[in-house]
């Protein structure tokens, strides 16, 4: 009862807190001002018996807007709040980026053994994630939706420009001479290839020693998880001292910005499902309407929790459900959930060039897709873990020499962008594990299973 009184009260105050601003011409200006204020602490009194971080990333962005607005100086001094966020996220990179790599390719060190069907799933999931990452380039280029930040006074906060490079400086800069000065510099290139070169090396160890550090790095991998969701606590802090010194410095341009971007990766999404993912399902002769009524709700979790690996038992209960044999599902589900993220691909390759649009610094085509192509690779196995994806992006973009800022008005937006992308993570997997029985032949037609959509 006390909870609807609230959230009735804050709604109250909203719409005159809207109503007092539009005719702010006619008011005293600290009437409005006072309106707002009022409005926020509502706002913030509904939230406070829900514990939810992404209602409190909302709450302060809202706070850190208004507070930019109305006292732009003493929004400017809160940066301190969003750079110790931004610390604190660094701190996670390379140990996470190292323990996910080396689990999602020495943990599945019996492909060997699994054979075709490994081999097939894993072009698969290339395939379809490369045209997830062409898309997200093709969007975010087409709507620009960056373009224009940069231009209302803020390029001092870029990132001095890196010297020119030739091609054969580029190459050598991807392999590391010394991973403590890699992870210490927070190359992350380089500390992906060392973890890739490592993975190999760990697979080809005999079983013993190599169980003992494949039980490490999924220990170490585990533990990062739960120090992301710790360090994410944080995050309302660090959203709201961001946004206010952006809306302090630059105005409201960012936040509009931001809202093309949303739109830019919802449109993209949806292309990519329908140009790609449809046209998949129809080649391999899918039973369509099955297909769409056993993936409704492990997306529906998905997309309300942010976590692929929440919607991960009834998902391969569904597939099991449409006649993908067990075996199969049990293969390919936690593979792809490691090598197949459609929409986590799709999301980091709009975001990384919204951070350079934003920054003002131009991008040739083959540094945009050096860039994606590193994030795609650091972001392997970190579906499960909400916000994770935004980690993986202040460590790369930083290690191209671009500006952090841009992510914070992102992380703004991220839990909106999470639900979609996670969704379309699920609905990729799902649909990749129909697929591959099909090319094995023994996807069963007819088959008469458990209702997917029963409880």
């Amino acid at each position: 009862m006390l909870k609807s009184r609230l959230l009735l009260i804050a709604v109250v105050l909203v719409i005159l807190a809207a109503i007092l601003t539009v005719l702010n011409t006619a008011l005293p200006p600290a009437l409005p001002v006072a309106a707002r204020w009022l409005a926020l602490a509502a706002i913030a009194a509904a939230a406070a018996p829900r514990r939810s971080l992404t209602l409190w990333i909302v709450v302060s962005m809202l706070v850190g807007i208004e507070l930019g607005h109305d006292a732009p100086g003493v929004a400017m001094s809160l940066k301190v709040l969003s750079d110790a966020f931004l610390r604190l996220v660094k701190t996670i990179i390379a140990p996470l980026v190292f323990a996910t790599l080396v689990v999602g390719i020495a943990g599945h060190a019996d492909l060997k053994q699994v054979g075709r069907m490994g081999i097939k799933a894993l072009v698969y999931f290339e395939i379809v994630t490369t045209f997830a990452l062409f898309i997200g380039l093709g969007a975010i280029n087409l709507t620009k939706a960056g373009v224009g930040i940069s231009r209302v006074g803020v390029k001092e906060e870029a990132l001095a420009a890196a010297p020119p490079q030739t091609a054969a400086d580029i190459i050598l800069h991807i392999f590391p001479e010394n991973i403590a000065k890699s992870v210490a510099e927070g190359q992350v290139l380089q500390v992906v290839i060392f973890a890739i070169l490592f993975a190999i090396g760990l697979a080809l160890t005999p079983e013993r020693p190599r169980r003992v550090m494949l039980d490490f790095c999924e220990s170490l991998s585990e533990v990062m998880f739960k120090f992301t969701n710790v360090v994410m606590y944080f995050a309302p802090l660090g959203v709201g001292g961001a946004l206010a010194y952006t809306v302090g410095k630059m105005g409201f341009a960012p936040l509009l910005n931001a809202l093309q971007l949303l739109l830019t990766l919802y449109g993209a999404l949806i292309a990519f499902v329908l140009v790609v993912l449809l046209p998949v399902a129809l080649f391999a002769r899918l039973p369509l309407r099955r297909f769409i009524a056993a993936v409704a709700e492990p997306v529906s979790i998905a997309f309300a929790t942010t976590s692929s690996e929440a919607a991960l038992p009834r998902a391969m209960e569904a597939m099991e459900g449409i006649g993908v044999p067990r075996r199969i599902v049990a293969f390919v589900m936690p593979t792809g959930y490691s090598f197949n993220l459609d929409g986590t691909t799709l999301y980091l390759s709009l975001a990384a060039v919204f951070v350079a649009q934003a920054a003002g610094v131009p991008l040739s085509f083959g540094q945009q897709l050096l860039m994606v192509f590193t994030l795609m690779l650091t972001s392997k196995g970190v579906a499960g873990v909400p916000r994770a994806s935004l980690v993986i992006l202040l460590a790369t973009v930083a290690s191209f020499n671009l500006p952090a800022w841009p992510v914070f008005i992102i992380l703004g937006i991220d839990a909106l962008m999470d639900m979609a992308r996670t969704a379309v993570n699920v609905l990729g997997n799902c649909l990749a594990s129909a697929v591959v029985a099909r090319w094995e032949g023994e996807f069963v037609d007819g088959y008469v299973g458990p209702d997917p959509a029963a409880e």
